[in-house]
């Protein structure tokens, strides 16, 4: 057994002394599907450098999905705003001798509304790399279930991927 705390110690020394460090930042985006308008949201990670290029860490933010209004005849109906926690691995591969990097958020999704269930999570994303931080370009999505309720052409429960174009930036917290 104290071997086992040992090398977990030498391991968790060896990943704090080749830290990347921490990074907080923010995005926006343009949902691809229907029940909503417009995201944004906070973003946050702690990634450690493991290889030359290669960062491997944990995310987590919060991503707000701002709900659609659906016209009818005698009226309009504003569907539900809903929200994720992600919970998420995330890597990062830097090209050498370039400030362009590749990257992939994957995890859980957890649901801060009553009529969205949590799901897999994945944020694949086209880095750009200053000093002060890292732009990003990606693609959001959430798979889950969803009671759709009755702001949408197909009321009921049903499986579908909540997704978004999202562009971000990320700040160096060293």
């Amino acid at each position: 057994m104290k071997k086992i705390f040992l090398a977990a110690a030498i391991a968790i020394f060896g990943f704090t002394q080749a830290q990347e460090g921490f990074k907080l930042g923010a995005h926006i985006g343009a949902p691809t599907t229907g029940n909503s308008d417009f995201t944004l949201g906070l973003d946050a990670a702690y990634r450690w450098n493991l290889a030359k290029g290669f960062d491997l860490g944990v995310a987590t933010g919060y991503s707000h999905f701002i709900g659609k209004s659906y016209d009818y005849p005698g009226g309009s109906i504003k569907g539900d705003d809903f929200g994720f926690i992600p919970v998420a691995v995330s890597g990062k591969y830097s090209f050498s001798g370039a400030p362009i990097a590749v990257g992939l958020d994957l995890g859980y999704g957890i649901s801060t509304n009553d009529n969205v269930n949590g799901g897999l999570y994945a944020v694949p994303k086209f880095m750009y790399n200053i000093s002060a931080g890292e732009l990003y370009i990606g693609y959001q999505s959430i798979s889950g279930k969803y009671d759709r309720g009755y702001y949408n052409d197909h009321p009921g429960i049903g499986d579908e991927t909540v997704g978004a174009v999202i562009v971000g930036f990320n700040f160096n917290l060293k």
